[in-house]
């Protein structure tokens, strides 16, 4: 009976961690394919498609939360002030993110929109060795070194410091850190952010409107049918991506995570970007950093299996 057991919970496992993997594989191919949503869409501004995505995600989180059965954890955060100051300032990170990144898409610079989201992992850990008193392992401080080195190149052999890239890293890292001490799940945190900033993007979006500098019209049926996809095109990858987290180890997640900027690089080439010699050298440096990132964090998850459990 306990041998059947075991097995039966072992195939659980197995399964779980399977849909885990397709959840995660989806979330981050979503993630690498959005600047071809952005390019499509290329004649909205990025305000103007920062509004939309923030208005749409509304009612499309809202289905999705009902569907899920979360509401009671929405209500929870409203009445925590806490909480809501922390997701306010969350909502602000995260909408200055989605605006740079939208305009460097637009405006082609996608290699420094996934030279950003190379850096992002990285500079978490950095981020954790200078202010939350984590240790740095060998392997984390070649990764760091390497990325600085990349950087480095691209900066003074490219003639140009790469803004967009550090900046999307810079902005995404402190809105993770920011999340970090909310102890909110994935879905009811970017609810209540999108919920938080609704207001200004909707007032926003009905003065462009009526002013009649927008093409969200229903002359234009084509762009609005595109400007609505917004709201999943922003929800769907993060309700993936917490299905993924719940279901797979950290190693896994460490591997998948590189799915999407390794999307937008192809997407980038595939539009035709100048790669200078720089720019492959910076991304040789990135990718060497993101190998010896994955392995770290393999070694660590195998080291921490082998130990056995305390009673």
């Amino acid at each position: 009976m306990n041998q059947q057991t075991i097995i039966v919970g072992s195939a659980g496992e197995d399964a779980a961690a399977r849909s885990g993997v397709i959840a995660g594989v989806i979330a981050f191919t979503m993630w690498g394919a959005l600047p071809i949503y952005f390019k499509v869409a290329d004649s909205v501004s990025a305000t103007e498609m920062l509004m939309h995505r923030i208005v749409w995600s509304v009612p499309f989180g809202a289905a999705i939360l009902f569907a899920r059965s979360q509401w009671s954890e929405i209500r929870v955060i409203l009445s925590d002030i806490r909480k809501l100051g922390w997701l306010s300032l969350s909502a602000l990170v995260i909408a200055v993110n989605w605006l740079i990144y939208i305009w460097a898409t637009q405006n082609d610079q996608v290699f420094q929109g996934s030279l950003g989201y190379y850096i992002n992992p990285l500079l978490l850990v950095l981020v954790g060795y200078l202010f939350l008193g984590e240790r740095l392992r060998r392997m984390q401080v070649g990764a760091v070194a390497l990325a600085a080195i990349g950087v480095a190149i691209l900066t003074f052999s490219g003639g140009k410091f790469p803004l967009i890239s550090v900046t999307l890293a810079i902005s995404f890292t402190a809105y993770g850190l920011i999340r970090k001490k909310v102890e909110v799940g994935a879905m009811p945190g970017l609810f209540v952010e999108t919920l938080l900033l609704f207001p200004v993007a909707l007032v926003y979006l009905v003065y462009l409107i009526q002013a009649g500098g927008s093409p969200f019209s229903p002359d234009n049926p084509r762009m609005v049918g595109l400007l609505l996809l917004a709201g999943p095109f922003t929800v769907l990858p993060l309700l993936f991506f917490a299905i993924a987290a719940r279901r797979l180890r950290l190693s896994t997640i460490g591997f998948l995570q590189f799915i999407g900027p390794t999307g937008q690089f192809l997407i980038g080439y595939y539009y035709g970007e100048a790669l200078t010699l720089p720019h492959l050298i910076c991304f040789v440096c990135i990718w060497t950093a993101v190998v010896l990132f994955v392995i770290d964090v393999v070694l660590v998850g195998r080291r921490n299996r082998a130990v056995p459990a305390h009673p």
